[in-house]
C-alpha cells in the first residue's frame, strides 16, 4: 500500500514539474528572443555597431563577427577563426547555434550556407572582411576590472598557475584542471593544504585557470574550443616547465579537456584521475551533443540545479542579463558576502570567473 501512494506521489509531482517546467520555460524562450532585440539595440546606440549573437544563424553570426564559414571536401562545417596573430580553424560546437527552441524557429530568418573550399580563397575572403585587426573595448554590459577584462586586447596567450611544490628536476608532474564556473582555487583550497611536505618535494603541483577562468585570459575573439584549450595548457605548462610526463587530475569539465590530453600525449600521461565526468552514453538514432544538452539541462525547474543549468543553457540573453546584474557588479557582492560573513579571504567560490 505505502509504496502504491509513494508511487502516485512521485507521478503527480513528475506531472505537476513537467506542467510548471513547460509554462516557465515557454515564458523565458519570448523573453529571451525580446531581449536578443533589447540588446541589439542597446549595442548599437552605445557601440555603434550590431553584435553577432549566437541565437543568429551560424553564417550570419560568424561572417558578421570577423569569421568565414568553410567546408572543405565534404567534411563537418568548420569556421576560419580570425586573431591578431593568427588564421584558425576550428570546429563549430554541436549547440552553440542549435539550441531548439519553436519561438525561436518561428522568429529566424533561415540563411543558405556558404561552401569554400580553396584555402587560398580562405584567407583572401578574411583579409577583405576583416581589414586588420580591430581592437576590442570592453562591452558596456561587461565588467572592466583588471580581472574581468584580462589579456582581451593583448598579445599575451599564456594561463593562470599556481604551482606549488618541487621547483627543478621534479621525477613527478601533476596538472590539476578544474571544471565550469571554477577556477584553480577548486584545487589550492581544499587539495592543496593537505600535501605533506614529502609530496611537495616529490610533485610539481601545477593548477590552472582555463581559458576564459578566474585569472586567465578572457579573449573576445575565442570559441573556447577543445583545441584552444589544449593549445593554452601546452603553452602555459608543459613547454615553458619542460614537462615530460605527468599525472591529470580533473574535475567535471575538465574532465573532456584530460581525456583530450591524454589522447594528445598518451606516452607522457602515467595516470589520469576523473571527478564527476560529464558522461552521457548516446542512444543509436540520437544526436549526441543534442542529447547531453538535454542531459546536462533538461529545462525543468526541479531539481533547482537542473532549473539553473537550463537557464545558462539555453538562454543566451537571459544569462546575459544575469551576468549584467551580479557578474558586473561581483566586486559588490563580494564585498556585501565579507561583510556579512566577516570572511576577508575570498574563496574560490566568489573567484570563479
Amino acid at each position: 500500500m505505502g509504496a502504491t501512494v509513494r508511487s502516485v506521489f512521485r507521478f503527480s509531482g513528475k506531472i505537476v514539474n513537467d506542467l510548471i517546467s513547460f509554462l516557465v520555460f515557454s515564458v523565458f524562450d519570448v523573453l529571451d528572443i525580446l531581449l536578443c532585440y533589447v540588446y541589439k539595440v542597446v549595442d548599437f546606440f552605445v557601440e555603434d555597431e550590431w553584435k553577432p549573437c549566437y541565437c543568429s544563424s551560424p553564417e550570419k553570426a560568424i561572417i558578421n563577427g570577423g569569421n568565414i564559414l568553410v567546408s572543405e571536401n565534404g567534411e563537418a562545417e568548420k569556421i576560419v577563426c580570425v586573431t591578431s596573430t593568427k588564421v584558425q580553424l576550428e570546429e563549430i560546437s554541436g549547440t552553440l547555434y542549435s539550441r531548439p527552441s519553436l519561438v525561436a524557429e518561428v522568429s529566424k530568418t533561415s540563411f543558405k550556407r556558404r561552401n569554400v573550399r580553396s584555402s587560398s580563397f580562405k584567407v583572401e575572403m578574411i583579409q577583405e572582411k576583416t581589414g586588420g585587426h580591430k581592437s576590442h573595448a570592453v562591452r558596456w554590459s561587461d565588467c572592466d576590472c583588471e580581472t574581468c577584462n584580462a589579456w582581451s586586447n593583448s598579445c599575451k596567450d599564456t594561463l593562470f598557475v599556481h604551482a606549488e611544490g618541487r621547483k627543478d628536476n621534479a621525477s613527478e608532474n601533476v596538472i590539476f584542471i578544474h571544471g565550469f564556473i571554477s577556477s584553480s582555487k577548486f584545487w589550492t583550497e581544499t587539495l592543496f593544504p593537505n600535501f605533506s611536505r614529502s609530496i611537495k618535494s616529490k610533485y610539481r603541483l601545477f593548477a590552472i585557470d582555463l581559458l576564459g577562468f578566474g585569472r586567465s585570459p578572457k579573449p573576445h575573439d575565442s570559441l573556447y574550443t577543445v583545441k584552444e584549450h589544449l593549445d593554452m595548457i601546452e603553452k602555459t605548462v608543459l613547454e615553458p616547465n619542460k614537462v615530460q610526463s605527468f599525472h591529470i587530475v580533473a574535475h567535471s569539465l575538465g574532465c573532456i579537456l584530460g581525456l583530450a590530453l591524454a589522447v594528445k600525449y598518451p606516452n607522457s600521461v602515467k595516470s589520469l584521475t576523473l571527478l564527476a565526468p560529464p558522461y552521457f552514453p548516446t542512444p543509436k538514432g540520437e544526436e549526441p551533443t543534442q542529447y547531453m544538452m538535454r542531459k546536462v539541462a533538461p529545462r525543468q525547474v526541479w531539481p533547482l540545479i537542473a532549473f539553473g543549468a537550463s537557464m545558462a543553457c539555453w538562454y543566451e540573453h537571459v544569462s546575459r542579463t544575469i551576468c549584467l546584474l551580479i557578474c558586473k557588479h561581483h566586486r559588490t557582492w563580494e564585498f556585501l558576502t565579507k561583510l556579512i560573513t566577516r570572511n576577508r579571504l575570498k574563496t574560490f567560490h566568489l573567484a570563479l570567473f
